[in-house]
């Protein structure tokens, strides 16, 4: 279960997010999440939210921010890394998304930034059978 207590801070500054850009990134369904640890020894989580003019107007942009806002909210303290600052993109189609769906989109995104920067591989080979 989730810490009570556990914060995100927000990412606020566009350098922030450029270095989140050079950072490991995966797309899943309606969403882009980036993950970049960062080189210093405090063990918070940061976030950041983006959608651009793609996804519509500014009230399509902010209902996307928003969307991504509460499901950070409820996976990051489950599935985020301390010292990693996480960069959410919207896609198209996240307005319309199913909220179920679009949490799954997230979740999986998550897990799979954290099996590559713990060494796992990407796609693992399936096991080939014993003769």
């Amino acid at each position: 279960m989730a810490d009570p207590a556990f914060a995100i801070e927000r990412l606020k500054k566009r350098a922030e997010f450029l270095a989140c850009a050079q950072a490991p990134s995966c797309a899943r369904g309606a969403v882009v999440v980036q993950a970049r640890p960062r080189e210093d020894d405090q063990p918070l989580v940061r976030a950041g939210f983006t959608a651009t003019k793609r996804i519509g107007g500014s009230v399509q942009r902010n209902r996307a921010k928003r969307r991504m806002r509460e499901a950070a909210r409820l996976l990051l303290p489950d599935l985020a890394r301390p010292g990693v600052d996480y960069v959410f993109i919207a896609r198209g189609g996240l307005i319309t998304r199913p909220w179920p769906r679009l949490l799954d989109d997230v979740k999986s995104a998550l897990i799979r930034l954290a099996a590559e920067r713990d060494g796992r591989p990407r796609d693992p080979a399936p096991a080939l059978p014993a003769d």
